[in-house]
């Protein structure tokens, strides 16, 4: 049975408070980088998309890059079911994140409100009992969450508690977010939904208690390069109340992703510097606007620099066409409409693929 929080024994072991330096030193740093960057929107969107995703594939919800901004792009004649799904997720951090943005607070509410967000649907939380996490090649049952909806209930009330009563535990903000993790993915509140708004949960956390100033640490990637461990782990929890392991893989995914995004972040930087220089320096209608929107939006379209630039149709055409024109924009075409890929941006969002 699923005890409720705070935990009685001491988790804060020798080799995690080793791993809690490095992991803060990590995540002090990338706070850094990133307000460096001159439009939060642009990290939101490209590093969000990058989250969702990732965070969509530990799902085995399977999509490209080029799916999800084609599909942002709207345009009305391109439908990938997988690249809806990953939009939706980027929809529920962006609602997350205003939600948590006023009041620092996360409420059983809120999390509904992700989860809707994320799934479409209204469900809540679990009525009814017959859920079971199974594993996926041999279809043995590996783990019954709490049925009853009463207990499920409970339980979230109490995990609710530990997310903003700092009174109840004096561990690490860190310690905690592992903690608060491996809570969520056990109570399993949801029908569906219940990994990815979990993650989502990590990262609104790390604002939360100012360890960020925006959610850009994903640690979906760490996840899907490591994923056989993360059930592992979360299950052994389970069986023998042995955080160590599960805690130490949590704070090396938190050191390790913070570095590689401080290093994708510095070359954004940089591309951005470039960017401006060739467009303040060869084209009359440079703007930051519109230096923004071309980050912002890795494919962008007539709309979207109408929209940004506050200029006519035939105007933001022309920038566009303009800039396609000299290679500084790749034009393609897609059913009726055109759209514009910034491609040296894509190139450093996919070198990992």
């Amino acid at each position: 049975m699923l005890k409720k929080l705070p935990i009685k024994q001491d988790i804060e072991t020798r080799q995690v408070l080793k791993k809690l330096a490095g992991a803060h030193r990590a995540l002090a740093e990338l706070k850094g980088i990133v307000a460096t960057i001159p439009n939060e929107n642009i990290l939101i969107n490209t590093l969000g998309l990058q989250e969702a995703k990732d965070s969509s594939a530990v799902e085995n919800i399977i999509t490209t890059h080029d799916d999800i901004y084609k599909a942002e792009l709207n345009l009305g004649t391109f439908k990938s079911l997988n690249a809806k799904e990953v939009q939706n997720y980027i929809s529920a951090l962006k609602k997350g994140f205003a939600l948590i943005s006023k009041d620092r607070i996360l409420t059983n509410r809120d999390i509904i409100s992700i989860q809707s967000e994320l799934e479409k649907n209204d469900a809540g939380f679990r009525k009814l009992p017959g859920t079971a996490l199974k594993n996926a090649i041999t279809g043995e049952t590996v783990y019954t969450p709490p049925q009853e909806y009463s207990e499920i209930l409970d339980l979230m009330s109490n995990l609710e508690q530990f997310i903003n009563d700092d009174t109840m535990s004096d561990f690490d903000p860190l310690v905690k977010m592992a903690i608060i993790h491996y809570q969520f993915e056990s109570i399993h509140p949801f029908y569906d939904g219940n990994g990815r708004t979990g993650r989502i949960i990590n990262v609104l956390y790390l604002v939360m208690k100012d360890l960020l100033n925006l959610p850009i640490l994903y640690l979906s990637r760490y996840i899907i390069l490591n994923k056989g461990m993360y059930y592992k782990l979360l299950q052994e929890v389970r069986e023998t109340g042995n955080w160590e392991n599960w805690l130490l893989y949590m704070l090396n995914a938190v050191e390790q992703i913070s570095k590689e995004t401080i290093v994708l972040i510095g070359k954004i930087r940089e591309l951005i510097f470039e960017y401006k220089n060739l467009l303040r320096n060869n084209y009359k209608f440079y703007s930051q606007d519109l230096l923004n929107n071309l980050f912002k939006h890795p494919y962008t379209k007539i709309e979207f620099i109408e929209k940004d630039l506050k200029v006519s149709r035939i105007t933001a055409a022309k920038y566009l066409n303009k800039l396609s024109k000299d290679g500084i924009l790749r034009k393609q075409k897609l059913g009726t409409g055109n759209y514009y890929i910034n491609e040296k941006l894509m190139g450093l969002l996919t070198l990992k693929e």
